[in-house]
């Protein structure tokens, strides 16, 4: 099913079509531009409020800036859909997401017009800083160059380090802040504070009228525009000494705030500050989840990526089932901490800004003093989770395997050094899906099996997950304890289960066999179950072991597999490089062993996005794979390269 885009949106093939309407025409362009938005994500799925948003901002943005000359750079990218759209991928903007299909956030490879990767958040500032460091050492004076960041993106703090350095660097950037109050979930801290009080202040919005009035009579000043504006700006400073602003402190022109939902006056405004050189900031105030009402008048949070739904009720479709089905690993870790933390008052849960995609806010609602959002903040979420453990608490911090990417020293220097009992769990090990691989959790096992004082698990199922996590909290008074679990759904739909201690550093066997031992680490396992049992129907009998822990690994287990089978295959859901498969070899070349060893598991390139089914596939070590690898392990000649 394709959308058919409005009479004017069937227009724009680039932003030089854009150009080419009056400005009175850009209303009803905003109105097509939201509405084909809308009718595609209830069709087909994907991030659905931050985009509406910026709608206006968008197509202001494109109208006025020469585009890709001017370098764009969005934050993030959730809101970049009408981004997209506008540059030249309208037609096949029904396969985002998919498998195969254009990605959900800018990407390089795939537009001239996406001039920076983007997926994690708070990097615009940086970048734009780049790309206007490099115009300014080049003598492309005429160049412009825009970072569109949001309020919750700015809680991070390579945000604030690019603020930092944007303000001293005499260089034609401009960074436009998207207000909506939100990221996934609400904002938190003192900067949302902050920044409530400049739009609600009646000095700054009375000020802010003279700032516009002024700019938009520019072109009659000539050559003393920029005498008169910088006297405007000392004549605001002055007169809000008792009300400091914080871009000002950091040498930043501020401009606004203003409408984020004006079009012409957006229009008008851009027009103006690319007159004024240097380093500024526009301050956009907007409604995430524009112009659709059941986005803007429910939960912002469940708007924020809701699936396929009725565009006319706003019903979000949601699957029946017939049988019940296993929840999913987020919300068993969600539920099992408040269990937990029932039972030890030392236990405290962190998140930065993922209360509900890690399932926290099941605590949060329950125990509110003892779950705490930190914002987008994954290296202040590790040290603070640092400070709590040397206190005797115990803190369980809960990050997505991809963003802890971000936190990586803090782990080493903070936690690891230190030899304190600090919990981490990694949401999202393993692919992500859609998301694609900005959000792919393909590298925890490699980068936490190599730092001294860390232990790494990975549950099988949602019994393993609870063991785990009861074994994590009881007291212990060194080493850091990650589990990594995969978004979605796991196998057990009767999963509140007793807590037993798991023994660390124990695996466990889940089927004898002959000629081939499996060893597999985490919910991959279920692959493995499903390929033995295809493999029975064959007379194909493997062994299979749940390792359980990629560190420390279990070496009475190994022992036993190296001394009675001379082909393993090691399966995992992350990289091959450094991963549970390369510690198995090292394991055997250090004990003298000699085995055909087969590793199945992410290779050394970036995997794209699509469903996780189609992922594993694509790698090899869905089931059909790993049965047909071990197929070919057992014939008298295989084809197949192995490691020895």
């Amino acid at each position: 099913m394709l959308i058919t885009p409005g009479k004017l949106l069937a227009q724009i093939n680039s932003p030089a079509d854009l150009k080419k309407l009056d400005q009175i025409q850009l209303v009803q362009l905003c109105d097509e531009l939201r509405h084909f938005i809308i009718d595609n994500v209830s069709v087909y799925g994907g991030h659905f409020g931050a985009s509406l948003g910026v709608v206006e901002l968008t197509v202001a943005l494109h109208y006025v800036f020469n585009t890709p000359y001017d370098q764009l750079v969005w934050d993030v990218g959730h809101q970049a859909y009408g981004h997209k759209i506008l540059t030249g991928r309208r037609d096949v903007f029904h396969t985002n997401r998919v498998y195969k299909g254009i990605s959900g956030f800018p990407k390089r490879m795939e537009s001239e017009y996406d001039t920076f990767g983007v997926g994690h958040s708070s990097t615009s500032v940086s970048a734009a800083l780049g790309m206007a460091s490099a115009s300014k050492y080049l003598g492309l004076t005429d160049k412009q160059h825009i970072a569109v960041i949001g309020d919750g993106a700015l809680t991070g703090g390579i945000a604030f380090e690019g603020l930092n350095h944007a303000g001293v660097s005499d260089t034609n950037v401009l960074i436009i802040l998207n207000d909506n109050c939100m990221s996934i979930d609400p904002n938190v801290g003192a900067l949302k504070d902050y920044l409530t009080d400049i739009t609600t202040s009646k000095t700054y919005n009375r000020l802010k009228d003279d700032v516009w009035n002024l700019l938009g009579k520019l072109s009659h000043f000539g050559k003393n525009a920029q005498e008169i504006v910088s006297k405007l700006e000392t004549g605001i400073k002055s007169t809000l000494l008792s009300q400091s602003n914080l871009f000002e402190s950091l040498n930043l022109r501020y401009f606004g705030p203003v409408d984020g939902h004006d079009v012409d006056h957006l229009v008008a405004v851009l027009n103006d500050l690319k007159e004024i050189k240097g380093p500024k900031i526009l301050h956009c105030v907007t409604v995430k989840g524009k112009g659709y009402g059941p986005s803007e008048k429910g939960n912002a949070t469940t708007w924020h990526a809701p699936g396929t739904f009725d565009k006319i009720s706003g019903e979000i479709h949601k699957k029946v089932y017939d049988v019940p089905q296993a929840p999913k690993y987020q919300d068993v870790f969600g539920h099992t901490l408040v269990e937990l933390a029932r039972k030890n008052e030392k236990i405290i849960g962190i998140t930065p800004a993922m209360p509900s995609g890690s399932s926290l806010n099941i605590m949060m609602k329950e125990m509110p003093h003892r779950a705490l959002d930190v914002g987008i903040a994954e290296q202040h979420a590790v040290t603070f989770s640092a400070g709590l453990a040397t206190q005797g608490l115990v803190p369980f911090c809960n990050i997505y395997s991809s963003f802890m990417q971000r936190a990586y020293d803090q782990v080493i220097h903070d936690v690891c050094i230190q030899n304190l009992p600090v919990n981490f769990c990694l949401d999202r090990a393993g692919f992500a899906g859609a998301d694609g691989p900005t959000h792919h959790g393909a590298y925890d096992i490699a980068y936490f099996r190599c730092i001294p004082n860390m232990i790494v698990a990975a549950p099988m199922n949602e019994q393993e997950l609870r063991n785990l996590m009861y074994t994590a909290q009881l007291p212990r008074t060194q080493k850091a304890f990650t589990i990594r679990y995969p978004r979605g759904q796991g196998v057990m739909p009767n999963w509140r289960t007793p807590f037993e201690k798991i023994e660390i550093g124990k695996g466990r066997m889940i089927r004898s066999g002959e000629q081939v031992a499996i060893l597999s680490l985490g919910h991959i396992g279920n692959y493995a179950v499903e390929a033995c049992a295809a493999l029975a129907k064959k007379g194909i009998y493997p062994a299979h072991y749940d390792l359980r822990f990629a560190k420390p690994l279990d070496a009475e287990l190994l022992h036993d597999v190296f001394s009675s089978f001379k082909k393993v295959l090691t399966v995992e859901d992350g990289c091959l490089q450094g991963g549970v498969g390369s510690a198995v070899l090292e394991f055997m070349v250090d004990h003298g062993y000699q085995a055909k060893v087969v590793r199945l598991g992410i290779p050394d390139e970036i995997i794209e996005h699509g469903e996780q089914l189609e992922l594993h596939r694509e790698c090899g070590f869905d089931p059909e794979g790993i049965a047909h690898t071990i197929e070919l392990m057992l014939e008298p000649s295989p084809s197949l390269k192995v490691i020895q």
